[in-house]
């Protein structure tokens, strides 16, 4: 009779270390909800061909000549949702581009950081090395960060019409 009134202790005090266990691997992260955080950069339900490269992963051939239309096969990252031209929801699709690396792209394809410590009125013209990002929207081979030689632009601060009222 004592066994028999010992067991529920027993069985009772397993379910609480359950219990304690469940809790403690949900709150430490074992079960995480965290959102990636390139699905920040990703518009839900968008076309797929206009997503954000930091929202797919593509089979880039690198072997594709320049300058020259190229196909990749793409498909979208995790936690991102996108649609085709007839709005059906996709998880593979293609990209159409050119076949360029990043740091070959027009000027207007990515922003550069801006020097402080340079002059535009030194001979010959000063340069510095500016950090490049590509934008969002253009797709290219290679590294989306890339060093670039640039020319100082400093002005001193003032506008030439501004300078020569001085004057």
């Amino acid at each position: 009779m004592a066994a028999a009134a010992g067991r529920p202790g027993v069985l009772g005090r397993l379910c609480r270390v359950l219990l304690f266990l469940s809790q403690f691997y949900i709150l430490s992260g074992g079960e995480s909800t965290d959102i990636p955080p390139y699905v920040m950069k990703c518009p839900s339900n968008g076309l797929c061909s206009r997503l954000p490269a930091d929202c797919v992963e593509c089979r880039t051939n690198f072997s594709c000549v320049y300058g020259k239309p190229v196909t990749f096969d793409c498909t979208v990252k995790p936690s991102v949702t996108c649609v085709d031209q007839d709005f059906r929801s996709q998880k593979h699709f293609v990209i159409n581009m050119t076949c360029r690396f990043c740091w070959q792209l027009p000027e207007t394809d990515y922003e550069c950081s801006n020097s402080t410590s340079c002059m535009t009125v030194s001979c010959p013209r000063q340069r510095y090395t500016a950090n490049c990002t590509v934008r969002d929207h253009v797709h290219c081979l290679g590294n989306r960060t890339f060093p670039k030689m640039l020319y100082c632009n400093w002005t001193g601060g003032y506008k030439w019409s501004t300078a020569l009222a001085l004057r």
